[in-house]
Order: structure tokens, then C-alpha cells, then sequence
């Protein structure tokens, strides 16, 4: 089991460098070996017993060691542990002959083997160093054991032999039990590089696609770190000619010097209003200013609907308590206008008292059916039969409900929507329509259309009246809970259908038609 391990720890792929290394030495040491023998210094000592051997084997060795050079070159290194265990073996060969023909242990070339055994032990794994070790220690007591019955050799070389061979086993068994550690933590730190590159590939998607504007700015004023929604809120501020001076970077420097409050407003591109939060992050190369950049009209919209919520559970709660003491008003304003001993303003006072009285009641009705609302269930429908059906029971509920035209597209449109909720929509809108339609024109007339808009890639339901529309200034008030512009409603009506459509996955907005007419447009989902 354990070999299998070492194997699978010692990639032959991941020793690039220490290749070269111990390509040009086998290289440099043959070249050395054969100077030796030509020169002064090796007179007596290398290839003292059998020259032309130790020539020839040099001079070989040498060959084999440059063209291996070039062979690791052209593969860029990258070679497996059988073609390493071949040189290998082919150096413990050439030693023994070295060593043969030098006269034995004693010329000292016994050691080099002990460096080639060690690079080998740190290039393959422990079964191979071990193997190779144990070849190299068994050739050289062979030898030292075949010159002794040849009369060559005495006792005291065998035991130099069997040295060399302990030696050698115990260099391989520590520089292979340092290799495999170092192996394994070099395999844990590439390990965790990798995860740690691609935890910062995550952050930074992330960081990009965040709906909160995210800015770095560095010490030197100039921005280290920015995501998509920042570009789109800061706009020009972030252009490099026009940074410097932008009120932007003055609002960082501000905070950076007076150390105020972390946040601050400021107008950014399209007229926006945008929040800024500023903290500071700590480096040695300086301070820089991260600036979380946010939409203040969604941030007071998100407050505005906390608002509105609270409102309505209070609100809710006060209708619940005023629907019995004005049931009785209104009882007692019925009662009073059937006396005979009631005067003729007395009724009229009367009337007033229950008209007003159902007036509040449908209030009250309104805030009640806000509170009692319920998800819906959209299904799919064909628009076209479904508000056929719908405008026929609304005609037939109504009495002088007015002229309701309807334009319906030859194929049928299909959205999903729930239909109860929906019909209450569309029935408010056409309400309205005929009702501004008559103070304008004096006929009660609406017109729905269903048509697929392909440029929006939905289909869209618009409900138009001959009224004048909605004025400029309260454009942006219609869709408010008890804004209305007359003496009757009470300004509820499109709040709740808003509220319906955006249940039901839908948008509800005022526009002017192709034909120029006022209308309110339904969108369904995609």
C-alpha cells in the first residue's frame, strides 16, 4: 500500500529543475573524470588497474550524458520514471567499471554513486530508490568479492563494500522519506493555492454581480476595485478626466480627513440620488476607502413599504373597530328618514348622513380586503375568452354601466395570472375609464385592447378612456394608498390593483396609447 502511495505522490512531471541540474552534472562529472585522467592528478589513481577501460567507459559516458542533455531539452524536461531509472542503472554500470578499472574502493569513486543513488531516490519512488540501491550496494561487494578470489582484493575491501552499501541505504531511505514530505506538502500548498485562486474567482463574480455598487479607492485616489453596479450608478464620476475634481472622490477625502459620519448622499448619473457607506481597509502599501454605493430612491421605496406594512396592520385594526359604531349611525340615519314628523331638510341632512356613512363603509371595506389579501394562483388563460366572459357578467351586474368596446387579437394570447384577482383589476380600471370618459365627454365609454408587444416580449392589456389623463404632477401619486383627485373616492382603488398585478407577477402603469388616448396598461409576465 504504501508504494502505491509514493507512486502516486511522485510524479515524474514535477522535478523540471532538479532534471537539468542532474542532467549537467552527470555531464560535468564525466568531463571532470576524463581531465583527471589525462592530467597529473589522477596519475596512480584512475584508471590505474585498466586505463583503456577506464577510457573508453569515460568517454562513452560522456556521450551518453550530452545526449541525454539534449533528449531532456527537447522534451522541456518532462520525461518519465522509466527512462530515469534506465540512467540510472546506466551510471551504477559505468561506476562499477570506473571503479574496476581505478583499482577498486579506494580510488574513491565509490561516493559518486552514493550522489547518483540520492538524486535517483528523490526522482522515483521508494520501491525504485530502494531497488537501485540495493543493486548499486550488490555490485559493488560482487566486485570487490570477485577481485578477492581473484587475488586482487583483501578482506578490508569487503567490508569498505558492505559500508557503502549501509551507507547508501541509509542516504536513499532519508532523503526518500524528506522527499515524500516535501512532495506532500508541496501537493497541500498547490492544493490550497488552488482553492484559495478559486475562492477569490468566486468573491470576485460575486462582487460583480451584486445589486450594491461596490468601490475601492486607493491611497493615491485613484480606484482599485470596481463591479458592474457601481459603473452603472457613479457613471461619469468614474471617467479618469473627470475624477479628480468629482464630488465623489471630494466626499472620500472628506471622510477620510474630518473622520464623520461613514455615510454620505450624493448625485450620480441620470439624476440619481445614491447612498454612500465608507470603511476603511488596512494594507502596508496605505489605507484604502471601500464605498458600498446604493440607490437612495430604492432604499426609501424599501422604507416606504415598511411604512405602508405597519400602516396597514394599524389601519386594519381601526376599521375593524369603526364598521360597528358606523353600522348604527347608518341604521339610525334609515330609521330617522322614515319618520312622518321629519321635516324636508331633516331629510335631506339625512341623506347626507348615509350617503357619507357608505362612503366610509367602502373605506373601510377596502383596508379590510388589503389585510385579508391572500397570494394568488395563477393559472394559464386565454385573455381574449376570459375577458370576453368577464365583460359580459360585468355588463349584466351593472346597471347603465356604458359602452365597453373590445379589441381582441385574432390568435389566441396566452398569460398566467390568477383569475379572480385579475378580474377585480381589470373591473377597478374600467370603472375608472367610464367614469372619466362621462365628466369629459358625457358617454361612458372604455376600451380594452389585448395585443402581444414583441419589442417587450409580453403580452399587454390596456384599458383607455376619452378623459384628459392624469396630470403631470401626480404621475407619480396615482399608485399611492388614499391619494385621489376627487370629492368620492377613496384612493384606493389603483393602490390595490397595483398591489394585484404585482401579485401576479404583472405591471401596472399609466401611458398614452398609440391613438393618444389616456390608459392604463397591464403587462403580464414573460
Amino acid at each position: 500500500m504504501s508504494s502505491a502511495n509514493d507512486t502516486s505522490t511522485t510524479p515524474s512531471f514535477q522535478h523540471h529543475e532538479l532534471l537539468r541540474i542532474c542532467a549537467i552534472y552527470r555531464l560535468s562529472i564525466a568531463l571532470v573524470l576524463l581531465g583527471i585522467f589525462y592530467s597529473d592528478i589522477g596519475a596512480g589513481a584512475l584508471g590505474d588497474t585498466a586505463p583503456l577501460l577506464f577510457l573508453y567507459t569515460s568517454v562513452v559516458y560522456s556521450l551518453l550524458n550530452f545526449g541525454w542533455l539534449i533528449f531532456l531539452r527537447q522534451q522541456a524536461y518532462q520525461v518519465g520514471t522509466g527512462q530515469i531509472g534506465i540512467i540510472l542503472a546506466c551510471d551504477i554500470l559505468v561506476f562499477l567499471l570506473l571503479i574496476e578499472s581505478s583499482g577498486g574502493l579506494n580510488s574513491g569513486l565509490g561516493y559518486l554513486l552514493l550522489i547518483n543513488c540520492s538524486i535517483g531516490s528523490i526522482l522515483l519512488d521508494r520501491r525504485m530508490s530502494a531497488f537501485f540501491a540495493a543493486l548499486a550496494s550488490l555490485g559493488v561487494i560482487g566486485l570487490e568479492l570477485y577481485n578477492l578470489i581473484s587475488g586482487k582484493g583483501t578482506s578490508q575491501d569487503i567490508v569498505a563494500a558492505g559500508s557503502l552499501g549501509l551507507l547508501l541505504f541509509a542516504t536513499v531511505s532519508a532523503l526518500q522519506y524528506l522527499s515524500v514530505r516535501i512532495r506532500s506538502a508541496n501537493i497541500r500548498a498547490d492544493q490550497q493555492s488552488r482553492q484559495a485562486a478559486h475562492l477569490q474567482r468566486l468573491a470576485q463574480q460575486i462582487i460583480e454581480r451584486m445589486g450594491t455598487g461596490v468601490l475601492v479607492m486607493g491611497p493615491s485616489g485613484q480606484p482599485e476595485l470596481i463591479n458592474q453596479a457601481a459603473r452603472r450608478l457613479l457613471g461619469e464620476q468614474l471617467h479618469a478626466e473627470s475624477l479628480a475634481g468629482s464630488s465623489l472622490l471630494q466626499s472620500i477625502r472628506q471622510w477620510r480627513d474630518t473622520k464623520g459620519p461613514d455615510t454620505s448622499l450624493l448625485q450620480g448619473g441620470n439624476g440619481r440620488e445614491l447612498h454612500l457607506n465608507f470603511a476603511k481597509l488596512e494594507h502596508e502599501s496605505g489605507n484604502s476607502t471601500l464605498v458600498f454605493v446604493e440607490d437612495n430612491r430604492k432604499l426609501a421605496v424599501a422604507a416606504q413599504k415598511l411604512k405602508l406594512a405597519s400602516l396597514g396592520h394599524l389601519t386594519a385594526s381601526i376599521a375593524h373597530e369603526i364598521r360597528n359604531p358606523l353600522s348604527a349611525i347608518s341604521h339610525a340615519a334609515q330609521l330617522l328618514s322614515e319618520s312622518s314628523q321629519l321635516a324636508e331638510e331633516d331629510h335631506y341632512l339625512t341623506e347626507i348622513i348615509c350617503r357619507q356613512s357608505q362612503r366610509v363603509n367602502q373605506i373601510v371595506e377596502n383596508v379590510m380586503q388589503l389585510s385579508r389579501r391572500q397570494a394568488g394562483d395563477p393559472q394559464e388563460h386565454d385573455i381574449s375568452s376570459w375577458l370576453q366572459q368577464l365583460i359580459q357578467d360585468y355588463n349584466a351586474g351593472s346597471i347603465g354601466a356604458g359602452q365597453v368596446e373590445l379589441d381582441l387579437p385574432e390568435n389566441p394570447l396566452k398569460a398566467r395570472f390568477d383569475s379572480a384577482q385579475m378580474a377585480q383589476v381589470v373591473t377597478n380600471l374600467t370603472d375608472n375609464a367610464l367614469h372619466h370618459s362621462q365628466v369629459a365627454s358625457g358617454k361612458r365609454h372604455a376600451s380594452i385592447s389585448v395585443y402581444y408587444n414583441s419589442e417587450r416580449g409580453c403580452t399587454q392589456l390596456d384599458v383607455k378612456d376619452q378623459g384628459p389623463g392624469v396630470p403631470q404632477a401626480h404621475q407619480d401619486k396615482i399608485f399611492e394608498p388614499f391619494f385621489t383627485t376627487g370629492s368620492r373616492g377613496s384612493g384606493l382603488g389603483l393602490y390595490i390593483a397595483r398591489e394585484l398585478c404585482e401579485t401576479n407577477q404583472a405591471n401596472l402603469y399609466h401611458c398614452r396609447s398609440k391613438d393618444d388616448m389616456s390608459c392604463f396598461r397591464v403587462e403580464f409576465a414573460h
